[in-house]
C-alpha cells in the first residue's frame, strides 16, 4: 500500500491524498489550495497522476479547500463516483458552483480591470462543475459501504461543519485488511450546531489534521465578552462597520445564532446584521432542512435559529446591486460576507471601503493561510492590495479563535486518546510547520506514538512503516 500526499502538507488548505493497494488507485479529498498568487498557480498545474486512472474519490466535507478540484479532476478525464455524506452533497451542489461562478466573475473582472500581473485562466468553468455533481453519491453517517471489492468504507461525524466527516477505510490486500482513519477537519467540541468528533478506538494508519495543533482556544465566555466589546466600540462608540469575513459554511450560521443570543439575554444592545452571501443563504436553507434528521435534543436546541425569520435586524443581500449598496453604510453594521480569507467575493469590496477608516474593525474568525489578504491584515499589514488597489490599513483587526470551527490542540489530543492502541502510524497534515509540528511533538512525546509530518508529494509505503525510522 502507498500513500502519497499531493496537498495540505506544512499547510492549511488543499486536501488530497492518493491511496494505492489492491490493484486500485483513489484520493481522499481533493482540495483546492487558498492563497495568493503561488496558491493560484499551484491549482493550474497539472495533477500529479492520471485523473482517469483514479477509481474512485472519498470526500470528508464540502468546503472549498478539500472539494474545490473536483471539477478539475472531472475535466481532466475522472470518470469514477465521489462518495461523501448526504449533507455535504447537498452542500456541494452550492459549493461547487458558487466557485466556478467565482472564477468566471474574477476572470471578467480582470479583463476589465487588468493588474500588472497577466491573468491566469479559470480552473474551471460551470459545465464541468455540473458535471462533477452528477458523480457524488451520498452515504449516511455510520453506514458501512463498499466503493470497491476490496475496500470498505464507513464515515463518522467530525463535528466540524455540516456534513463534515472522519472517514474509516479497510483495505484488504494480501489476505489481511489494514484500517486507515482520516480525521478530516475535526470540530471544537461544545459547539452549538453540531456534534462532538466521534471517537475512534483503532487505526493502522492515522492522517489528523492539525490546522490548531499549537494553541488553544479562549473560553467561550471571554470570547463572547471580547466580541461585545469589539462591536459595541466600534458601532456605538467610534460610529464605525464591524466587518466579518466568514465561511459561508458554518462560521455565518453560527455566528448569527451568537450574536442572537446575546442580543436576547441583554448583553449586546441590537445591531444591524447584513448577510452579503447569497451562497450562505442557501446554505442556511440546506441547514435547516438537515436539522429534521438531528435526534430530539439537538432539533430542540437548533429550532431556535430562527436565522431569517422574526428577527427584522438581519438583512440578507442577494443581489450585487444590494451588496454595492451596503458599501454606502458608514455606521452601525455588521456585515458578514465571504471568502473568509478574503482573497476573493464579495468580502473585498466591503474591505475596499471600510479598511482605510480608523472608526471600523475587521473581525477575523478563521485560520488564515499564508499569502491571503486575510492573513496579511492579521499580520499588521499598514498598506494591502484590495481589487487592483493600494488600500491603507487604519481600521482595527481583530482575530477570534475561539469561533472557529476547527479543534485546538487540547481537543485533537483529547480526540485522540479514543484510541485504544496508538495506530500503528500517524500523519500529521492540514496545519501550518508550527502547527503539525507542535501536536506531532505532543503526540510522541506524550503518547509515545510513532508520528511523520510529510512532505508535499511524499510516498508512504505501508510495509516500510514497520522496519524503518520516519
Amino acid at each position: 500500500m502507498q500513500l502519497s500526499f499531493l496537498g495540505t502538507t506544512r499547510e492549511a488548505t488543499g486536501s488530497c491524498v492518493l491511496v494505492e493497494a489492491a490493484g486500485i488507485r483513489f484520493l481522499v479529498n481533493c482540495g483546492m489550495v487558498r492563497g495568493g498568487r503561488e496558491a493560484t498557480a499551484h491549482n493550474h498545474q497539472p495533477f500529479a497522476f492520471d485523473p482517469s486512472q483514479i477509481d474512485f474519490v472519498l470526500l470528508s466535507q464540502a468546503h472549498i479547500d478539500h472539494s474545490g478540484l473536483l471539477p478539475k479532476l472531472t475535466h481532466a478525464g475522472f470518470k469514477g463516483p465521489i462518495y461523501t455524506t448526504e449533507a455535504t452533497v447537498e452542500l456541494l451542489g452550492v459549493m461547487l458552483l458558487n466557485s466556478a461562478d467565482t472564477q468566471e466573475c474574477d476572470a471578467k473582472y480582470q479583463t476589465e480591470y487588468p493588474v500588472r500581473q497577466p491573468p491566469l485562466p479559470m480552473r474551471y468553468a460551470w459545465p464541468d462543475a455540473h458535471q462533477s455533481l452528477t458523480q457524488v453519491r451520498g452515504v449516511p453517517y455510520n453506514h458501512e459501504f463498499e466503493p470497491h471489492k476490496a475496500v470498505r468504507c464507513r464515515f463518522r461525524d467530525a463535528g466540524h461543519t455540516l456534513g463534515s466527516a472522519i472517514i474509516e477505510i479497510w483495505v484488504s490486500e494480501y489476505g489481511l485488511a489494514t484500517k486507515l482513519v482520516f480525521s478530516g477537519d475535526l470540530g471544537q467540541p461544545g459547539r452549538t450546531v453540531l456534534c462532538q468528533p466521534t471517537p475512534i478506538d483503532k487505526a493502522d494508519i492515522l492522517v489528523i489534521a492539525s490546522t490548531y495543533g499549537n494553541r488553544r482556544h479562549k473560553e467561550l465566555a471571554a470570547t463572547e465578552d471580547e466580541i461585545i466589546a469589539i462591536i459595541e466600540q466600534t458601532l456605538f462608540k467610534r460610529g464605525g462597520n464591524v466587518i466579518i469575513p466568514a465561511f459561508a459554511v458554518g462560521h455565518t450560521q453560527e455566528l448569527i445564532y451568537l450574536l442572537q443570543r446575546l442580543t436576547r439575554e441583554g448583553r449586546l444592545l441590537r445591531p444591524e446584521i447584513f448577510v452579503d452571501s447569497p451562497m450562505a443563504t442557501d446554505v442556511m436553507r440546506i441547514t435547516r432542512k438537515s436539522i429534521e434528521r438531528f435526534d430530539d435534543q439537538r432539533q430542540h436546541l437548533t429550532g431556535r435559529l430562527a436565522w431569517d425569520k422574526g428577527w427584522p435586524h438581519l438583512h440578507f443581500t442577494e443581489s450585487i446591486e444590494e451588496s454595492k449598496t451596503l458599501n454606502q453604510i458608514h455606521s452601525g453594521a455588521i456585515i458578514i460576507s465571504a471568502s473568509d480569507m478574503c482573497n476573493a467575493g464579495r468580502i473585498q469590496h466591503h474591505l475596499r471601503h471600510n479598511l482605510p477608516r480608523s472608526e471600523c474593525s475587521v473581525l477575523m474568525v478563521s485560520p488564515q493561510a499564508q499569502g491571503t489578504l486575510g492573513r496579511s491584515l492579521v499580520d499588521g499589514a499598514k498598506q494591502v492590495r484590495v481589487l487592483g488597489e493600494d488600500i491603507p490599513v487604519r481600521a482595527a483587526i481583530h482575530t477570534i479563535d475561539r469561533l472557529s470551527a476547527h479543534a485546538d490542540q487540547a481537543s485533537l489530543l483529547a480526540w485522540a486518546r479514543s484510541f485504544h492502541k496508538p495506530p500503528t502510524q500517524t500523519f500529521v497534515v492540514h496545519g501550518e510547520p508550527a502547527a503539525t509540528q507542535a501536536l506531532a511533538n505532543a503526540l510522541r512525546q506524550g503518547r509515545g506514538w510513532r508520528v511523520t509530518v510529510p512532505k508535499n508529494g511524499k510516498t508512504q509505503e505501508w510495509l516500510n512503516f514497520l522496519t524503518e525510522p520516519q
